[in-house]
C-alpha cells in the first residue's frame, strides 16, 4: 500500500472550549489528506472525470492534540472493491510519535459525467498500491 503523509501544526483556530483540537478538525484533516493523496497520484484526465464521496466514516480518538503540536497525517488505501475504497488515516503527534486518532473511511468512486457511482478499475487501484 502506497502511503501518503503530510505535516501540520495545530493553531488556535483548531481548538475547542477545552483548549484541545476539536473533534470536527480531526475529521477535516481526514478529508483533506484523502483529497491531497488523490490529487497527487491521479492524472489530470482522472481528476477531470472522476471524484470520491464519503460513504462511511469511523474515527477512534485516543489522545488530545494542543496548540503548536506538530501533527503527522498518514494515509493509505487499505482495499478497493467494486465502487468503494477503504482508506485509513492515522494522526500522530510527530514529536512524541503518539497515535492521537485513527480513521477508517469508505469512499465511493464517482463519475463527473453521470454523477453516479462507477467501478474502480485496475488503473485506479494501481495508483494506491
Amino acid at each position: 500500500m502506497q502511503a501518503y503523509t503530510e505535516m501540520l501544526t495545530v493553531s488556535d483556530t483548531d481548538l475547542d472550549e477545552l483548549r484541545h483540537v476539536n473533534n470536527v478538525i480531526y475529521i477535516q484533516w481526514v478529508n483533506t489528506i484523502a483529497k491531497a493523496h488523490w490529487i497527487k497520484v491521479a492524472s489530470q484526465n482522472l481528476l477531470d472525470n472522476y471524484f470520491w464521496v464519503l460513504a462511511n466514516h469511523q474515527i477512534k480518538y485516543k489522545y488530545p492534540a494542543f496548540v503548536n503540536d506538530n501533527i503527522l497525517l498518514n494515509t493509505f488505501v487499505e482495499s478497493s472493491n467494486g465502487i468503494t475504497s477503504t482508506r485509513i488515516v492515522e494522526i500522530f503527534n510527530n514529536d512524541t510519535q503518539k497515535l492521537l486518532a485513527i480513521s477508517e473511511t469508505t469512499w465511493c468512486f464517482m463519475s463527473f459525467a453521470t454523477r453516479k457511482p462507477t467501478r474502480i478499475t485496475a488503473e485506479i487501484k494501481s495508483l494506491f498500491c
